[in-house]
This record gives structure tokens, sequence and C-alpha cells, in this order.
């Protein structure tokens, strides 16, 4: 193991590197787009062809032989990873759905989840080069050579279908610009994490080798004339990476903050210097961000259902207001708010609630945060609703919940003078035919929206103020991000299970939760599968946010747990698994953490400072 350095003390290396990236700087005036264009366009092609090369001829010799070397099948293996590192920028952004097939996550992937007839859904296996890590990390699996030489193979083959994409697919430089700072937030949000080499676990290498063919391409937009530290920056980051190459120690604050944030900026400087139209992508993440920490990061309305869903002051003042309206429930006497209580980052405090006829009679679920709902795809623990509208809909129309009823509450508004004022000020060119159940769903829905804030110390300190966070507060960060693999699941800077770095997909997770700290049987909801109907997301629930984790306690699907304490030592024991618990389908961790007390302590300190403020 290499001892952890600092900053300072690779200066001198860094200096050297970029006063010769300088010299050659000065010596390059730009090229014409069109042959930068193609000339990133063949430099891509030729890195997955050199990537497939040497798969075909090392990894899978290595495989193959009757007598395996284990530790050149890693060598090979983590070798070819080093390879796809780096065209992943290219292959994630033009390709995202084919990369799948060569770097996925080795669990099963749904398709068509997100179709109206559930039925039209189907499980894909996972494939690529997590599952082959599986084989040979942290030992080499004997038992499993047929499969891990059938996976191999797969490999090869798949790569194929990028090589005839990348081949005739034309470059357009502001594709390019956007395509690499998504890539820098990767590194970040994922590539530092362990998110993809769980067991091998060389993040700062691969993220090192990421950065290096970022800057072979970004290199090519950088004048002599133009004043920019991005070349710097990327030496820098590059260098720190390689002088820190130990997973558990690394300081990701300091990297994230010294190195990732100012290479983001640097390149959504470029993006803003480039001349001609750009096409603007609905994501959640806005395209012309500098970082993930800015401000305005995130796009509220993204997962709206359309343009004239969008969130308006008017419409929040009249959702808030229907928010803590009472006369809206089928008996008057509950609203949105009894469930969802301000104070307590609008949850309420219990493992679950009570029905809203019978009050001994308790809900399925336990009530999540509403700070932030905004910045996810799905709703509710089971992913069965995709718009806030819909949750809505379905909880004041569930008879457990509120039971009430929308043409009711359609009369009740429409009578009121002050809600039909609100009405028409909120829809004014709709409101002629009268008050829509759309409008009042609508209405709640933007309220909603409007709760979301990412202003915590943590935000703070990713923005620049160093004082924002306790050195405590630090460490827990990051073995958030390291050695507790928090951050594989709960991504940064949301903390929730929306996949970066587009923010577009809501990940599920089994995590074998018990039935009561008493009862360590397996909890009976079924969660996603319940939607979905595949055998391999039984017992899988939404990732929920960790932010104002201190005020919405109780935690998980059911509230079975009170305190920080009790969930921080369930992860460390390998969630279900470690409590006795046969789920074959867990995907976490079945491996103890060996957090120590002090880290576990760390950690929680750390999640109390992403309290909204």
């Amino acid at each position: 193991m290499y001892k952890k350095i600092g900053i300072v003390a690779i200066l001198f290396t860094v200096l050297l590197i970029v006063s010769f990236t300088s010299v050659n700087s000065n010596k390059t005036e730009q090229i014409p787009a069109s042959a930068r264009e193609r000339k990133i366009q063949k430099e891509v092609l030729s890195q997955i062809v050199s990537f497939q090369e040497y798969v075909k001829d090392t990894l899978f010799i290595e495989v193959s032989k009757e007598k395996v070397d284990a530790h050149r099948v890693q060598q090979a293996f983590l070798k070819s990873r080093l390879l796809f590192k780096k065209f992943e920028w290219a292959a994630e952004y033009f390709t995202a759905d084919l990369t799948k097939r060569l770097n996925g996550p080795p669990v099963q992937e749904i398709e068509n989840a997100d179709l109206l007839d559930p039925s039209l859904a189907r499980a894909v296996d996972p494939m690529g080069l997590q599952v082959i890590e599986q084989f040979i990390y942290p030992k080499y699996d004997s038992a499993g050579k047929k499969v891990l030489i059938s996976e191999v193979r797969h490999l090869i083959t798949n790569t194929d279908y990028l090589i005839s994409y990348f081949t005739d697919h034309q470059f357009a430089d502001w594709r390019i610009l956007d395509a690499a700072k998504l890539e820098v937030f990767r590194i970040i949000v994922l590539g530092i994490t362990g998110f993809d080499n769980s067991l091998s676990l060389n993040s700062m290498k691969e993220s090192s080798e990421s950065l290096k063919s970022l800057r072979d391409i970004l290199y090519l937009y950088i004048s002599k004339k133009e004043k920019t530290t991005l070349l710097q920056d990327l030496n820098g980051s590059i260098a720190y990476l390689n002088h820190n190459p130990d997973f558990d120690s690394f300081d990701r604050a300091t990297f994230i903050t010294s190195f990732g944030n100012e290479i983001s900026a640097g390149i959504a400087q470029l993006e803003q210097n480039l001349p001609g139209d750009k096409i603007k992508y609905n994501r959640m993440l806005r395209q012309e961000v500098r970082t993930l920490f800015d401000s305005d990061a995130f796009n509220v309305d993204a997962f709206s259902p359309g343009p004239e869903y969008r969130i308006t002051g008017a419409k929040v003042g009249l959702g808030k207001r229907l928010f803590y309206d009472p006369l809206l429930s089928g008996t008057g006497t509950r609203s949105c708010a009894s469930c969802h209580n301000p104070d307590l980052a609008f949850t309420d405090g219990m493992a679950k609630h009570t029905d809203v006829h019978v009050p001994s009679k308790l809900l399925t679920r336990n009530v999540p945060t509403l700070f932030n709902a905004a910045l996810q795809s799905n709703y509710f623990y089971d992913m069965r609703a995709l718009t806030l509208e819909d949750q809505v809909h379905d909880v004041i129309s569930s008879k457990q919940e509120m039971d009430g009823s929308m043409d009711a509450i359609l009369k009740y508004v429409s009578a009121d003078k002050s809600y039909h004022s609100l009405f028409v000020t909120a829809f004014s060119e709709k409101t002629g035919k009268g008050i829509s159940s759309d409008q009042v769903t609508n209405a709640l829905a933007c309220y909603i929206r409007s709760l979301t804030k990412l202003n915590s110390r943590f935000d703070k300190y990713m923005l620049g103020n160093r004082d924002a966070l306790s050195k405590q507060e630090l460490k827990g960060f990051n073995l958030f991000m390291g050695k507790a693999k928090c951050a594989t699941c709960h991504f940064v800077p949301l903390f929730n299970g929306v996949t970066p770095p587009k923010y577009v997909e809501s990940e599920t997770e089994v995590l074998g939760v018990p039935v009561s700290l008493a009862d360590s049987t397996l909890d009976s909801d079924l969660g996603y599968y319940n939607v979905i109907g595949v055998d391999s997301y039984k017992n899988a629930f939404k990732v929920p946010t960790i932010r104002n984790i201190n005020k919405t306690a109780p935690y998980m699907h059911n509230g079975v747990y009170k305190t920080l304490d009790q969930v921080m030592e369930f992860y460390n024991n390998g969630g279900g698994a470690g409590l006795g618990i046969n789920l074959s389908n867990q995907t976490l961790s079945e491996e103890n953490l060996h957090l120590t007390e002090k880290e576990k302590e760390d950690i929680i300190a750390f999640m109390g400072s992403l309290e909204s403020k």
C-alpha cells in the first residue's frame, strides 16, 4: 500500500506535468471543429478496438487455460477495465444501453418497467465486467470456470456492437463536452466509491485513466489565447489519484472540492464558449451546470407529466392550502400534513401511520419525507407511481390513507370562492371549463416540488465554505463514500437512489429487512415485486434520500429501526444475511463492513450535516 500524501507533497510532480502541457498548448492552435470531431471519433473507435483485442488475446486466453493462473487472470481483468475506462465517457453517453452489456450492474435489470402494463416488463440478465469480477475476486472461482469463459466471450461479442456504432457515428463538439462533463460527475459520484469495481477496488487508478483520456480530448478545445486552468486541474487530479491509490484512506472530500468541481466548471466554460446551437435535453441535472453542487443544478420539473404541469408560484400557493386542508379526506379529519409534518421533515415520527377509519389499524409502510421528493423518478417505496401527480391521486383515493373522493373535492373547491379564485390564478387558461382533478393533483404536486432544499451545511462545504463541516463530519463523509459503501446506493449529491450522472432512473435494493428488532425473520412485504412481478425483485424497495435523516426516524420501509445506530449496525453486519435471513436475491453485500464504533459515529455525524435550511 502507498502512504497517502497531500496536495502539497505532489505539487512538484504536478508542476512538471503542467509545464510540459503548457509548452505544447502554446505551440498548438485549435483545429477546425469538423476535423476535431472526426479526430475524437476515430480515437474513441481505436480505444474500443484495443479493448476488444486485449480481452480476446489476453483475458480470454487466461481464463480458458487448462490450468488457470489466478494472479494472471486478475491482472488481465484489471488491465481490461483500465482499457474500458479510456472510452467510458463516450460509450456511456452515446450508447448507454449497449454499454450496460460491457459494464452494467451485476443484477437483473427490468425493461419496460415504466409502461402502464406491468406484464410487458421483462428481466434482463446482467453481463460484462462487473459480472466477470465476481468470478475472480476476492479469489478465483474454479467451479465457475465455464460460466466465466462464457461471460468473457459475451464481452467480446458485445463490444462488436459498440465498434459498429462508433464506426459510423458522427460526433458534435457540444455533445463531446457534455459527455466529458458527465464523465467527471461519474468519477466523483461512482468512480471513487467502488460502485462498479466493488471487489477489486481499483477505483483510483481507473478514475485516473478516465481523466487521462478526457485530458487528451479537452486539450483539443483549448487554444493558447484562452486563459484556463483546466489542463492544470486535470493534471493535478490525475497526480492526486495516482499518489493516493488506497481505497479506504482516499480523501474524497479533498478530491471533489480541489479537483472534481474545478474540472467540471472548466468544461462548462468550454461549453459556454462553443458557437452555434445546442440541443436542450430534459434532464433532471441541468446541462449548463458547472458543478454537481450548484444551487440550481437540478430541475424539479424534469419528471412532471408535461410542460403544462410545471411549477409556478401560483400553483405552489394553491397547493400549500390544499396540503393543509382536512376536507380533502373522506372523513374531513385528515390532511396531507397529518402524515407529513413540516417539523419532522414532512414525515410523522411513527413506524407506520394509522388507518383513517380505524385508528387501531396500521398502514402498510413508513411515511417518507417530502423534502426533495421531486428529485426522483418513481414514488412510494414500491415505485408504483411514475409522477408526483400519480402519487397524490393515489394517496387521496386510498381507502386507508385519506379515502377522499375527487368528485367531492371538486364540488368543495368549486363552491368555495377563495379556492375558486386561486384556481383561476393558477390555471387561468383552463378554469373556464371548471376545475379539474388534474389541476388539484398538479397544484399539490407543485407544492411538493417547492420543497426541494439542497442547502445543507454539506452543500455549503462543497461550494467552497471549508468551515461548514467539522473534522468528524469530513471523516464520516469519506467513510460514507468509501469503506462503508453507503454512496454506492445513496448517490451524491441527492443521497437517494436516482442513478448518476444523468439522474434518470430510480434504483431499488433488496436489503433483507426484518419484521422487528425482536423478530429477525424477513418482513413479508414484497415491495417492487408486487408491481413488476419479477422474482429477483422480491422484497426490493426504492432507495430513499438520507437528507434530513435526523428528523425522519424511524427508518426502513416498515419503520423497524428507531435510531441511526441500529441502522448502521444492520448495514455493518451485511443486512438480512447478517441476521441469519436466507435471501438469495439480496443485493446488499453480505460481507461485514468491519466499521469500528468510532467510524459509525463519524458517519452518523456526517449524515447530520445533510439537514435542509
